[in-house]
């Protein structure tokens, strides 16, 4: 009796952990509904989202390795066709470069040309299944590549995201980047997979990590070919050169405070950290728009090269 108790209970796992697995990592078709809390802003976004539809973009792509499908990017260029600033907006897990449409229109009266890639699994590119930006910062390695192609050798790119987004760039940071990327700002990201599926098993589940982040962990490397204790912002972090900008909601529920200043901890590039005032989850920008520009701008006189805050060059004045 007590072997077939265990044994219903390891089968039990397994097809909980399967679930699982096909909740936070199937491919997402379309976007889902924005938190309760941030509802109040969807006015503005969905403005932000038709200046998007509507500015002049090109649609960039390229082939995965062995795949027939292809990953999908929209580059926006500068108002200034002579600028070399280029800026690439990392997107949140279940979102697309579309979402992060404020951003870009941040960038975009900063002076910047844009880049918005809808990562694996994620909007118009390829994939099966969400890799929490583990296999997205290789791709973003050819991103970049045809950004230099794009704008040339003088490039000057800044690497942007917001939750998984910024978990992205993160982890891009310990890549052996080109000599034209010059600075990150990572808004709200994990400092790793193994932390915040533990998390949030615990917050959303009431489930304990053992045996089910096991579990999953290994369905991950079956079907995507990696263990999930692979994907660390904070490993990658420690390998950073990087100037880095940390921005983080205070009452963040969804990826907790904490896992910024780990990650702030595990850099020692110059760096800067942001812990937003009664903001939740990817909620810093909305709160207040200006002052996440001008925090934004602050960063990039002091790393990036001088900027004011209408996005000319200060050193036009001189």
């Amino acid at each position: 009796m007590f072997l077939k108790l265990l044994a219903g209970a390891a089968v039990g796992s397994f097809v909980f952990s399967e679930y699982l697995f096909k909740l936070a990592f199937k491919r997402v078709n379309e976007v889902p509904e924005t938190s309760p809390e941030k509802q109040k802003y969807a006015a503005s976004y969905w403005m932000f989202v038709d200046w998007f539809k509507h500015v002049n973009k090109e649609h960039w792509t390229f082939s995965l390795t062995g795949e027939t499908e292809q990953m999908s990017a929209y580059f926006i260029p500068a108002k200034d066709p002579l600028t070399k600033k280029v800026v690439v907006i990392s997107h949140g897990y279940k979102g697309n470069g579309e979402t992060m449409a404020n951003f870009a229109k941040l960038f975009y009266d900063l002076g910047f040309n844009i880049l918005l890639p809808d990562d694996r699994a994620h909007g118009e590119s390829a994939g099966e299944y969400i890799s929490f930006g583990w296999l997205d910062r290789l791709d973003y390695l050819q991103w970049l590549n045809k950004i230099i192609q794009r704008v040339g050798e003088t490039a000057q790119i800044v690497l942007f995201g917001v939750s998984m987004g910024a978990s992205t760039v993160e982890m891009l940071s310990g890549e052996k980047l080109p000599v034209q990327v010059k600075c990150l700002i990572a808004d709200c990201g994990y400092s790793s997979i193994n932390q915040e599926m533990t998390y949030l098993l615990k917050q959303q589940f009431h489930l304990p990590k053992y045996p089910f982040y096991p579990l999953v962990s290994t369905i991950n490397h079956h079907r995507l070919g990696y263990y999930l204790g692979d994907v660390s912002a904070t490993e990658q972090l420690e390998k950073n050169q990087l100037p880095i900008f940390f921005i983080h909601g205070e009452k963040d529920s969804f990826v907790p405070s904490e896992m910024a200043l780990e990650n702030f901890r595990a850099t020692t590039a110059p760096k800067e950290l942001w812990i937003v005032k009664d903001a939740t989850h990817a909620e810093s920008y909305w709160i207040n728009p200006q002052v996440y520009q001008q925090r934004i701008v602050a960063f990039l006189n002091k790393y990036f090269y001088h900027l004011n805050s209408k996005g000319s060059r200060n050193d036009d004045k001189n």
